[in-house]
């Protein structure tokens, strides 16, 4: 008998269904001598410090260096602690009894970094030694399935990516749980957690937060000319920028007296556009998170659920490339994409026989090649999946079009002796522009159509104006935004030969980044403002405390992540990385509990309902510390994040500011004050209606 084990209950259903196990029992199907049984998600994962006798926050015990380190089964939270995940521990033995009973086994979990880890964490937590081979697969089609099982890899040959997966897990946790603890001691006040990855994006997020808060914007003046010749009208803008609205206005006046303008310069050059690569798991996000305002998260989860539909490929990927090998799919994949409402137009732009094959590269394909649609189409998705989808499907029908062709034409202008400057373009090959009908990407001002012009030629100004501008402060991060930044945290890094070295690195993976910006929101650290990430007022402490110290450094995470890869295709040594992290860990930790931390900055509060306490006040909390009275108000309300100064108005005068944008059960927003009573039970106290007149 062979043990197939899958990541998830429904992987293991396609499988059993084309392997021909069709029996099923408690915690796995078989036949056909298979036993396929499946995992949910990691099962085993790395023990926490209590696994290693360690209770509670513990400066003597910091830092925490596990040898070895321990392999516990899933644990959930259980009033003050953790125990172990019954439906895990049930599913771990129905595993083991597979395996025991078993000549050999087949690892199908997702094919990828994390996949191999669920796997590797089972097999050596039941001290398994029998023989096992690999499926590697790109979709969950039949078809691929059954190629994948035609072509089993041994085992021994993922080893590298194994040793890279655990090499992040460890790292994770010599870093997370020590700078936490570390943090959190030198803090006495509430939990503090640092992560690996984690720190660096927050730094991220509330450098740019503080640029932008801190910039000053000046205000400067540009004259716009407006021409006409030939039936078409055209705008010039004024090279100078003017610091004085004054002078700005007197050169207007000059220049509406003299009414024209001589073209000093005519240049034309040809631009060619080549189409956007099939999209890699970040891109998608980027591009979602852009266009449809989902989360990295969301995104990820709705492009896992269309893999495991069978309509697009396995969607961790970090490349936008595919081998030679499939290059002959393409047709098929674009054929089907005929029968689909949404794409139907487009499918009839693209030029048979002519398709543009840059997307093929089999040196840039890295465990998974680019993002694609399968040759199955769905019919009954929802509209996010929908939408998605489409994505996808476009942008592989972008991506063999041919390259779009521009010219772009540079004219330089003078009105009395100052200089102005006009663009314009014109579509020669509109080539994979055409598809979407747009010639400009969202975020360029579109290029204007100019008449045949040549150097002399003298303009008519129709008419002329001063425009009011002012200096733009860096954007915030939107989601978009913050996945570029950590995609490409190595062109950060000041040091040349650094820079070039980490070029393509990011912090984090395509695969985590999304966890990774969800866990920044869990522990409370950011906040969505519309579509911007803003830091809370906890966040911005935490960067403030490590924003000098080596955790919350981008360009050593990335040098991590290439290390990692490095260990992945066997090119560097796993145990040294882990001593060095153990070094790094011992590190941090010493540098943060001598961080000192002014708790002056927390008011004295007395309870409001015993009248003799004095109040702890907590980022989640503010509570009374004695249990007979036992009065709590929590910081987070419908979704909002109450502030120190509200906690402070509530306490003393019995009421905070109006506090805005809370969402309801039904998820509608709403205002509203929060007020206590005599008793000192908190409700909500909605404003007076306005009148409005009509």
């Amino acid at each position: 008998m062979k043990t197939i084990i899958a990541e998830k209950p429904s992987v293991a259903r396609e499988i059993a269904g084309l392997v021909g196990a069709s029996d099923k029992k408690d915690g796995y199907l078989t036949g056909n001598g298979y036993f396929v049984t499946w995992a949910f998600g990691h099962l085993i994962g790395l023990g926490m410090p209590e696994d290693y006798g360690i209770t509670g926050f513990d400066k003597a015990s910091l830092p925490i260096l596990p040898n070895p380190f321990l392999l516990t089964v899933r644990k959930v939270k259980k009033d003050k602690g953790y125990t172990a995940d019954a439906g895990a521990s049930k599913q771990l033995k129905i595993i083991d009894q597979l395996f025991n009973r078993s000549d050999s086994i087949i690892v199908a979990t997702d094919a990828g970094r994390e996949g191999e880890l669920i796997f590797r964490y089972i097999y050596e937590h039941l001290k398994c030694k029998k023989p096992f081979e690999r499926l590697w697969i790109s979709s969950l089609t039949e078809k691929a399935i059954k190629k994948g099982f035609d072509n089993l890899k041994d085992g021994k040959a993922f080893d590298g990516l194994y040793q890279a997966a655990q090499g992040r897990s460890r790292a994770d946790w010599l870093v997370g749980i020590n700078a936490t603890q570390a943090l959190s001691i030198a803090a006495g006040n509430g939990v503090y957690s640092l992560g690996r990855v984690q720190t660096p994006t927050l730094a991220l997020i509330c450098k740019r937060y503080l640029e932008n808060k801190n910039f000053s914007v000046k205000k400067y003046w540009q004259i716009q000319l407006l021409h006409h010749k030939a039936g078409i009208d055209f705008k010039s803008l004024s090279k100078t920028k003017w610091e004085d609205q004054k002078l700005a206005n007197d050169t207007l006046k000059s220049i509406q007296r003299s009414d024209t303008a001589t073209i000093t310069s005519v240049e034309t050059k040809s631009v060619t556009e080549q189409p956007p690569l099939l999209f890699d798991l970040t891109g998608l996000q980027k591009e979602a998170n852009k266009k449809l305002n989902l989360s990295a998260e969301e995104t990820l989860n709705i492009a896992q659920s269309l893999y495991e539909k069978k309509f697009i490929t396995y969607p961790r990927t970090g490349s936008k490339y595919i081998p030679e090998d499939m290059w002959a799919e393409i047709p098929n994949l674009v054929r089907a994409l005929q029968d689909r409402q949404t794409c139907k137009q487009a499918v009839t732009k693209v030029k048979w026989g002519r398709f543009n094959k840059r997307i093929v590269n089999d040196l840039r394909v890295t465990d998974h090649h680019g993002l694609l649609i399968t040759d199955k189409i769905p019919s009954a998705l929802n509209a996010k999946e929908n939408a998605v989808y489409d994505m996808i499907a476009f942008r592989l029908l972008e991506a063999i079009s041919q390259a779009c062709i521009k010219e772009i034409t540079d004219i330089a202008i003078q009105a009395l002796h100052y200089d102005f400057t006009a663009k314009g373009c014109k579509i020669i090959e509109p080539g994979w522009r055409s598809l979407k009908g747009t010639f400009s990407d969202d975020d360029t001002e579109p290029v204007q159509d100019l008449p045949e012009l040549k150097k002399g030629d003298e303009l008519k100004i129709k008419e002329a104006t001063v425009l009011e501008k002012q200096t733009k402060p860096p954007v915030l991060y939107t989601e978009a935004g913050l996945l570029s930044a950590m995609e490409s945290a190595g062109k950060e890094i000041e040091n040349e030969e650094e820079r070039k070295a980490l070029q393509n690195i990011g912090i984090g993976t395509p695969a985590t980044r999304a966890a990774i910006i969800e866990t920044l929101f869990t522990r409370n650290y950011i906040q969505r403002d519309k579509k911007s990430l803003i830091p809370t007022e906890k966040g911005l402490q935490v960067y403030e405390l490590v924003k000098d110290r080596k955790i919350a450094d981008v360009a050593m995470t990335a040098e991590w992540e290439l290390a990692l890869q490095k260990i992945e295709n066997n090119e560097a040594d796993a145990s040294a990385f882990q001593k060095e992290m153990e070094t790094y860990a011992s590190t941090i930790t010493n540098e943060l509990l001598q961080t000192s931390i002014a708790k002056s900055n927390l008011p004295k509060l007395t309870c409001p309902k015993c009248k003799s306490q004095q109040l702890i006040i907590r980022d989640k909390i503010a509570k009374c510390p004695d249990e007979r009275c036992n009065w709590v108000q929590f910081r987070n309300v419908c979704g909002v994040q109450i502030g120190i100064g509200d906690i402070e108005s509530l306490v003393n005068k019995g009421k905070t500011s109006l506090i805005k944008g809370m969402k309801s059960k039904a998820g509608k927003k709403f205002d509203a004050y929060i007020v206590l009573n005599e008793q000192a039970d908190s409700s909500f106290e909605f404003e007076k209606s306005k009148n409005y007149k009509k």
